[in-house]
């Protein structure tokens, strides 16, 4: 169990004392989910837990079972004593789980209840996430347990602001960002799957684009393989890290600009003309603006409801882009 230290003995049982100091493990852990290695199994037992040597008058946070989410908080809480109660997410973050109804208020009410929690503190006060607030009704879970809800900060890094503030927040704390920084360490999970996508069509792609008159050329798969690799960069890793200076909201058309961007340079120094031309362009454009698109699930300023329109609308534009382009190909292989 991540940071287990010791037991603390309870009216509701034993409770797992956790240190707030992160490991190698820790480290090493948050790192390989970043690159997707582990990533759904990487996770915390639900329940109840304490930080420090907790009384039954400190403080209850509220988390999701999800490691990275666990260690964020627990980390930004060193030398308090407080209890933590971990929900069942089933290893997905609190802003994901709350979407999803995992982090919601079935699931808050059944874990006060399991773990004893009224047994344990003498006060009736919940902190959770500003972000888990989609999923939790406060009157609700008020009504069946008794608890009140109070939702504290978007940040755990400002977790010990609201405390020491008499369970305030400031604006500052509910400001939503989505800084450089914060898209940079989104890169990498987006990379790796589309490389696991890319598994069985660079193969094919190279073998489309090697075979010359009845025969293999090898040499000749090289300019596509290259074309397909920069369409992958645009789209999951120039095209997040440009979101704000890219044109329109439209996840889709982002990621077809820096496409179209990456065909021309692409062009420039293989010195491709006609069908060929436009068979590059198009593939690259509907190959970064789908990567691009995916992105959405990632960032702070979608809804369920955009993202579908959004997938409505530039789905069928992408397929028919790859159909155009695959002809246009097919045209100047032939030529």
């Amino acid at each position: 169990m991540a940071g287990f230290q010791r037991w603390l003995e309870t009216p509701a049982g034993r409770v797992p004392v956790v240190s707030s100091a992160l490991g190698r493990a820790d480290i090493l852990g948050a790192w390989k989910a970043r690159w997707g290695i582990g990533r759904m199994s990487y996770l915390v037992p639900p329940g109840l837990y304490a930080l420090g040597a907790p009384a039954p008058r400190d403080p209850v946070l509220v988390t999701a079972n999800y490691k990275m989410s666990y260690d964020l908080v627990r980390s930004e809480l060193a030398g308090r004593n407080l209890w933590l109660l971990v929900l069942e997410t089933n290893g997905i973050n609190v802003w994901c789980a709350a979407g999803k109804g995992t982090f919601g208020t079935e699931e808050l009410v059944a874990r006060i209840e399991m773990s004893g929690l009224a047994r344990v503190v003498e006060h009736r006060s919940l902190i959770l996430p500003l972000l888990g607030a989609p999923g939790v009704s406060s009157f609700e879970v008020r009504a069946r347990t008794g608890f009140s809800v109070h939702f504290a900060a978007i940040e755990a890094a400002d977790i010990p602001r609201y405390l020491d503030g008499g369970m305030r927040s400031t604006p500052e704390m509910r400001e939503l960002t989505f800084t450089l920084r914060e898209r940079l360490v989104l890169v990498p999970i987006e990379l790796v799957i589309a490389l696991k996508g890319s598994a069985w069509i660079v193969p094919l792609l190279a073998f489309a684009a090697a075979w010359r008159d009845g025969h293999l050329a090898p040499a000749a798969a090289i300019p596509a393989v290259l074309a397909y690799g920069g369409a992958l960069v645009a789209g999951t890793i120039v095209t997040p890290l440009a979101l704000p200076w890219l044109p329109t909201r439209s996840f889709a058309v982002k990621g077809a600009i820096v496409g179209v961007l990456w065909s021309l340079v692409f062009l420039a120094t293989t010195g491709w003309r006609g069908f060929a031309a436009a068979a590059t362009v198009l593939l690259v454009s509907a190959v970064s603006s789908f990567l691009a698109l995916n992105f959405t699930g990632s960032t702070p300023y979608t809804s369920r409801s955009g993202v579908k329109r959004e997938m409505r609308l530039s789905m069928p534009v992408m397929a028919c882009g790859l159909v155009a382009g695959i002809g246009c190909w097919i045209t100047a292989a032939l030529r």
